[in-house]
């Protein structure tokens, strides 16, 4: 069961992968905030706010690595979610071995984004 309204901020640079999550996760009866860059969701009010992060690896200006490692230098530690295009396995085994909860190859399966949320917050 999905905790009451968890906050979930996704970041993403492509629109219609935020737009196709923020419906998924809102369906699930998560409150979704979502973003289309690393620095736009550092420089929100939601960095505190977040109890799951949904994160892009490949972004311009600043990655999802980056920002992951940017939040950990700031001292928060939120679940991360990876999602990504790319089929690098280093790059999986790195973000991974840096504290994220997984790492899902796009296009994104409805079960392995479940899963994933299971990992977080317990059976969604």
């Amino acid at each position: 069961m999905t905790p009451a309204r968890a906050f979930v901020s996704l970041v993403d640079d492509d629109i219609s992968v935020r737009e196709s999550l923020q419906a998924f996760l809102s369906e699930l009866g998560f409150a979704v905030r979502p973003f289309a860059s690393a620095e736009a969701f550092l420089h929100s009010d939601c960095v505190g706010e977040t109890e799951c992060l949904v994160l892009d690896i490949a972004m311009p200006a600043m990655s999802g690595i980056d920002l992951q490692r940017e939040l950990q230098c700031r001292g928060y530690a939120i679940p991360i979610i990876f999602i990504t295009a790319q089929q690098d396995e280093a790059v999986r085994a790195r973000v991974i071995a840096h504290g994220a909860v997984g790492c899902l190859s796009k296009p994104l399966s409805e079960a392995a984004m479940l899963e994933a949320l299971d990992a977080v917050f317990g059976k969604t």
